[in-house]
C-alpha cells in the first residue's frame, strides 16, 4: 500500500486516543479522601462508645473507687426482739390476729396485745395491712416489721411508747417468706452496692 497510509520512519499510526492523565489523578486523590474519612468517622465512633479518655491512668481510676460515697446512709435498723408488736385482726377471718402473732413470735419479734382491731380500723382496712406506730419508728420499727408484710402502709400516731401496732387488712394471705423478708432487710441496711473497683 502507498499513499499516506505508508508506514515510514519512527512513526505509526495511533491506534487509540491518548491518555488523559487528569482523570487518573482526580479518581486517586478522591479514593485517598474518601478512605481517610471513612477512618476518621471510625475513629470517632470507638472514641464515643469506649468512653474517649484516654488520659486517665489505673491511679485515677482507684482515687474515684476509693472517693465513691454511697447514695443514702445505711440504716440502723433494730432487731425484731427489740421490736413489741401489737397485732390486732380487721377482718372478718377469726383467729387470725392469733396465728399471725405465733409467726411473728417465731421470727423473733416481742409479741404485746393480741385481739380485734378498734372500731376506727374493723373491717376499714382494704389493703393487706397497716403499720402504726410513734413518728420514730418510721425509721425503725416499720422497715424492719413492713419486710416481713410486703405492701403494708405505715401511719403514724401520738403515742410516745415504742410498740407498734400491726393492723392486718382483708388482702392479708400471709407474711413475706423468711427469705425475701431477709433480702429485703439486707437491702435496707445497705442500700447502695459498693462500687465494682
Amino acid at each position: 500500500m502507498g499513499g499516506k497510509y505508508r508506514i515510514t520512519g519512527d512513526k505509526y499510526p495511533r491506534m487509540r486516543r491518548p491518555r488523559r492523565r487528569g482523570k487518573l489523578i482526580l479518581a486517586a486523590t478522591a479514593s485517598v479522601v474518601a478512605l481517610g474519612l471513612a477512618g476518621w468517622g471510625t475513629l470517632q465512633l470507638i472514641d464515643v462508645f469506649t468512653g474517649g479518655d484516654r488520659t486517665a491512668t489505673a491511679a485515677d481510676h482507684k482515687t474515684d473507687c476509693a472517693s465513691a460515697k454511697p447514695s443514702a446512709p445505711a440504716l440502723a435498723l433494730p432487731k425484731p426482739a427489740k421490736i413489741t408488736v401489737n397485732v390486732y385482726n380487721a377482718t372478718p377471718r377469726s383467729g387470725l390476729a392469733k396465728k399471725a402473732a405465733d409467726e411473728l413470735k417465731k421470727r423473733g419479734f416481742t409479741i404485746g396485745e393480741v385481739g380485734n382491731a378498734s372500731a376506727a380500723y374493723d373491717k376499714k382496712v382494704a389493703g393487706t395491712g397497716v403499720l402504726l406506730g410513734a413518728p420514730s419508728a418510721t425509721k425503725g420499727s416499720f422497715p424492719v416489721l413492713g419486710a416481713q408484710l410486703q405492701g403494708a402502709v405505715a401511719k403514724t400516731d401520738a403515742r410516745k411508747t415504742a410498740d407498734v401496732d400491726l393492723i392486718l387488712g382483708t388482702q392479708f394471705k400471709a407474711f413475706s417468706t423468711p427469705r425475701s423478708a431477709a433480702a429485703a432487710l439486707a437491702a435496707l441496711s445497705d442500700p447502695s452496692p459498693a462500687p465494682s473497683c
